[in-house]
């Protein structure tokens, strides 16, 4: 019988050691590459989370400025919109009152008491402007003869010598004051010959107090 060989006794319980520090070697390496994957990892999710909540507000931020320019561009069709409306409707306010005035001036000229203020705000308009002498008043032909009598008696007036009254049947309202060449119209023709001048003065009778 041949004797067993002496080095073979120790491989078995070598082996095994050497295999324990390879494993324990490889779990900590694992447990290192494994500590720093998950550091990595929650610093990506720190940084993906940091990144989302950017996104969001950036998101939050552009929608609430886009809600903000829409409602400003909003606003500014109304604001555009009452605009025309409202030019819409003083053209139509000012062509009403454009194609009503013939009518109503000829019934204030038709009753005595304004047809009275009328008379005084034309001769009150002549004192200053005409020259001194005698005036011709050109007149509608429904002037009652008593009050142009009565006119031209009483004192302060009209000027001393006592005006000419004459009838003019293409007057249908009014009169007007003829002296030395110049003329003072007051004829309902003569009130109605600046359109532009009666709505100027229409817009500022309509515009609120101040």
């Amino acid at each position: 019988m041949k004797p067993e060989a002496p080095a073979a006794l120790g491989v078995e319980p070598a082996m095994q050691a050497l295999l324990g520090l390879v494993e324990s070697h490889r779990a900590r390496l694992c447990e290192e590459i494994l500590g720093e994957a998950n550091g990595r990892a929650q610093a990506l999710r720190r940084q993906a989370y940091a990144d989302a909540r950017a996104r969001m507000r950036q998101t939050f931020e552009e929608q609430r400025l886009l809600r903000r320019e829409r409602i400003a561009a909003a606003e500014a069709r109304l604001a555009t919109q009452r605009r025309l409306h409202e030019q819409q409707r003083t053209a139509a306010l000012l062509r009403l009152a454009w194609e009503q005035l013939p009518g109503e001036l000829e019934a204030l000229w038709r009753q005595p008491a304004t047809r009275a203020t009328w008379v005084d705000a034309v001769l009150a308009a002549a004192r200053p402007r005409l020259p001194p002498g005698t005036w011709r008043i050109v007149h509608a032909a429904d002037w009652p003869e008593g009050e142009q009598r009565l006119l031209a008696q009483t004192s302060g007036v009209v000027p001393e010598e006592a005006p000419r009254f004459e009838a003019d049947p293409t007057i249908a309202a009014g009169l007007k004051v003829v002296s030395g060449g110049n003329v003072v119209d007051g004829t309902l023709e003569g009130l109605l010959a600046d359109r532009t001048d009666f709505e100027a003065g229409l817009l500022r009778a309509l515009e609120p107090a101040t």
